[in-house]
């Protein structure tokens, strides 16, 4: 970074010290901006101020300006590189707000590559916030964010381990060693931190976000998410679902941290009126675990309106995650019965759980059990990287939702099929009756989510049946080492056994 900065300056032939310079075109800026418009707000009226700044401006900016029409920018463009440079000047993050100026301002030196990527070393490590992130679906998207090339994410997991294991983030960490080559060198120990913190606890979230004041974005999945347990402990999941998600935007306002990204549910939903479901659909929910989420989803949409230059906000709606990673070492870890039809199926293929039950097999579809649309969650935790990457680059997304999921859907049979092949052993399983609610249907149209985010599901079905049987058939017992008490009396108790087939995370 400095290399560029002195080789750029010396390009420019500038007489004092690239910062006193820029400061001084920070000046000039300001005093032409204010005297044509009055106010700071620099870009909402970026193409006309740029020629405006072009006519108005002295001669060594002008000729800062030519400099970068000879690099292939147009002068519109260099204007408002310099315009952006008095926002960054003008904000609180001095520091790192410069480091991003100086390596925008260094592609643009003669001899550079300016339609290309920012090399690792003039990038801005960009260091997320992840709640949640111990868990399933958590554990492998702080995975993929640590796997991006040059060591662009620093993640900073919050988790208070109620349904989940802080050995999911010992292995995360295993396999970016792994993957990045590193042998007997571990990953460094800063790029991945972990914090024992429940949302619902605002003081304790605050010292975290005040403990790593970088923190420049959040990925949010924290909260209880079983639809069944949901209607018998309706208040507990408002209090963390709710309660705890305004906790956190009030902290993340506090410290001024905009790029945010949300953990939502296809139950947001409902019963569908269409197939495929499109984000324009009508939301409706049938239990309160899709109501948390739905409320969320309403609270971000007026968190956002009230102060649009404050946030900029993506909402995933995940259609029925599941798999593992391909190593086995990280997976789904559900503690006690699990609630979702997968994790139920692979305990069975161990031998934990005796048989499972369908429920329902006189529905309209091809064999008469439920369809949904299921996603791995290696697939799913790339969207999420996706998600993020794309709310660095664009600042004014707004608060949008989008839905991750394959296009198509799979029903139970054909999932326990899958398991089927993946283990070489066949299933016990019986058909029970239909629960009240669940519906023939659900998967979701993604082609929003490849058009906006360049991402597309491309895991089919064997490999999340192959990997769920490799995480299964290595960590019998998840993370745990040794069997609990329960599932050593599983035999000798019948379970009543409830699947949620329309589950979505």
């Amino acid at each position: 970074m400095r290399f560029a900065v002195l080789q750029y300056s010396e390009t420019m032939h500038l007489s004092l010290p690239i910062e006193m310079k820029l400061q001084s075109y920070r000046n000039e800026i300001s005093i032409i901006y204010d005297r044509r418009y009055g106010n700071r707000e620099y870009l909402r009226r970026p193409p006309s101020f740029c020629w405006f700044l072009v006519l108005h401006c002295t001669k060594e900016t002008q000729r800062f300006l030519m400099l970068c029409v000879k690099s292939m920018l147009t002068v519109t463009t260099a204007a408002l590189l310099l315009a952006i440079c008095v926002l960054c000047w003008s904000t609180t993050s001095l520091t790192t707000n410069r480091q991003i100026v100086v390596g925008a301002l260094a592609m643009t030196a003669p001899g550079s590559s300016i339609s290309g990527s920012i090399s690792g070393s003039q990038q801005q490590r960009r260091t997320v916030l992840v709640t949640g992130g111990a868990g399933y679906i958590g554990s492998h998207t702080c995975l993929e964010l640590l796997k991006i090339p040059n060591k662009l994410y620093r993640v900073i997991v919050v988790d208070n381990l109620d349904n989940s294991s802080e050995e999911s983030l010992i292995r995360v960490r295993e396999l970016v060693t792994e993957y990045e080559g590193g042998g007997s060198q571990p990953c460094d120990a800063n790029r991945l931190e972990f914090r024992n913190c429940d949302i619902r606890d605002k003081e304790k979230l605050n010292q975290v976000l005040t403990e790593f004041p970088e923190i420049d974005s959040c990925i949010h999945f924290a909260g209880l998410k079983a639809v069944g347990e949901s209607s018998s402990k309706p208040l507990d999941y408002y209090d963390c679902n709710i309660g705890g998600t305004i906790n956190l935007l009030q902290c993340l306002e506090t410290h001024q941290i905009k790029h945010f990204v949300f953990s939502s549910s296809a139950t947001v939903y409902g019963e569908p009126e269409m197939l495929p479901l499109i984000e324009t659909a009508r939301l409706s929910t049938t239990n309160p675990y899709g109501r948390t989420k739905l409320f969320v989803e309403e609270i971000l949409r007026d968190t956002y309106a009230s102060s649009p230059k404050s946030w900029n906000i993506l909402i995933l709606r995940y259609f029925n995650p599941i798999g593992a990673h391909a190593s086995g070492r990280i997976g789904e870890d559900p503690q006690g019965i699990p609630n979702n039809l997968m994790p139920f199926i692979a305990q069975v293929c161990v031998g934990r759980r005796p048989e499972l039950s369908i429920f329902g097999n006189d529905y309209d579809t091809p064999d008469g059990t439920g369809v949904r649309d299921y996603i791995h969650v290696v697939d799913l935790a790339k969207g999420h990287v996706a998600a993020i990457n794309k709310l660095y680059t664009t600042h004014d997304l707004g608060c949008t939702a989008i839905n991750l999921g394959t296009g198509h859907g799979v029903s139970v049979l054909e999932l326990v099929n899958g398991m089927v092949q993946a283990t070489g052993s066949k299933i016990k399983y019986k058909f029970v009756d239909r629960r009240p609610g669940d519906v023939a249907s659900m998967y979701a149209d993604p082609s929003y989510a490849n058009t906006l985010l360049n991402w597309k599901a491309t895991l089919n079905v064997q490999n999340m049946c192959n990997d769920t049987w490799k995480w299964q058939s290595t960590n019998p017992y998840g993370y745990n080492e040794v069997v609990k008490e329960d599932d050593v009396k599983e035999d000798e108790v019948k379970v009543a056994i409830k699947i949620e087939v329309i589950e979505t995370k």
